[in-house]
């Protein structure tokens, strides 16, 4: 052996140190869950509404899964459902079913999407409507990891954050296995919205909102850039800096807009579903914008789901992504933490 290759185990061991003090720069935690033994093969919905069919169409129009089950309490509206996408069985080759109320059909499932749940009530208060919410997962989480131990929950339903973490409560299963779609679609509407102000394409868009998926979220204007230009030193001394920050004023605001043309929100939530069940099957390891246990992160103290930049894949969420977040932007982190925390400490299991 050369005397250079007798070196180079002692170079490589350096090198290693050091890529591994990089990643603890980058990344919140440092232990990654065994390899998965899921196969990309079936997915259930529950919950067959106008959100639950539209993440349906769009998993079956994508082509990510070998069986889609759908399980809701109307019998009637579930049948239908089920029979209308059974006609298209020439385009869309999925096996498609129905699950009845033990669940059996869903056993196996390797991701169960969670969109069921009440609606809110005119007057109805926030809390009440989480406590509902609880009572209706009691009746459907434990069913679901009882047939399908090893499955990864994507929480839809509203409020998201506190219902990601009522399902991992329920679930028993490691907080990675249970994952909110949160701020995926926010960051979507945020991203959109800035390049038809700029006049790119919004793939060239570069912008993360994060904390909760709601009035509280935090945009993270230090981070917005495209093709690796930063917008902060423009807004800093634009005249119209007002009018580019309202634009996270009118990302709140857009499924409320939605709401009121045409009743509800369904087809943006349903293809940003498909694209988290696509890269969670398909292992794609993709940086995504989710809800999930944020203890730990940025000063927050207790056990709240909120949406940072997490790493995707079959096992989960892998990791979350350590954002350089100007001072303003923690402290709101803090306080989305703060108002989640303020409805969730009061519910009981």
């Amino acid at each position: 052996m050369a005397a250079s290759d007798s070196k180079r185990p002692r170079t490589d061991m350096a090198a290693a140190q050091a890529h591994g003090d990089i990643v603890k720069e980058i990344f919140y935690g440092t232990d990654i869950p065994a390899p998965s033994t899921l196969k990309a093969s079936k997915v259930t919905v529950v919950g067959v509404g106008q959100v639950g069919m539209a993440c349906a169409f769009a998993i079956l129009s994508q082509q990510v899964v070998k069986e889609l089950v759908l399980a809701d309490v109307m019998e009637d509206k579930l049948s239908g459902e089920v029979m209308d996408l059974q006609h298209a069985g020439a385009f869309l080759p999925a096996k498609i079913s129905k699950a009845g109320a033990d669940y059996k059909e869903t056993a196996n499932s390797d991701v169960v999407i969670i969109t069921a749940g009440v609606r809110q009530q005119i007057g109805e208060t926030r809390l009440s409507l989480v406590e509902r919410n609880l009572a209706v997962f009691k009746g459907i989480v434990p069913k679901l990891v009882q047939q399908s131990p090893n499955v990864i929950f994507l929480v839809v339903s509203n409020p998201v954050d506190i219902l990601t973490y009522v399902t991992w409560k329920l679930s028993g299963l490691p907080p990675n296995r249970v994952v909110g779609s949160g701020t995926y679609l926010d960051s979507s509407r945020f991203r959109t919205m800035l390049a038809d102000k700029i006049g790119v394409n919004p793939q060239s868009v570069h912008g993360w909102i994060i904390g909760e998926h709601g009035d509280s979220s935090v945009p993270v204007w230090s981070g917005v850039n495209v093709a690796g230009v930063p917008l902060a030193p423009m807004l800093e001394h634009a005249d119209n800096g007002d009018e580019w920050r309202s634009i996270h004023t009118q990302v709140v605001k857009a499924a409320y807009k939605v709401i009121e043309l045409k009743g509800y929100t369904n087809w943006a939530i349903g293809a940003a579903v498909a694209q988290l069940v696509r890269t969670i099957l398909h292992n794609e390891h993709r940086v995504v914008p989710v809800s999930t246990i944020v203890n730990g992160c940025y000063g927050v103290d207790k056990d709240v789901c909120l949406s940072l930049p997490c790493i995707l894949d079959r096992n989960g969420v892998t990791r979350r992504l350590h954002m350089v977040l100007s001072d303003d932007e923690q402290a709101s982190f803090r306080k989305s933490a703060e108002s989640i925390w303020a409805v969730q400490a009061a519910l009981k299991f």
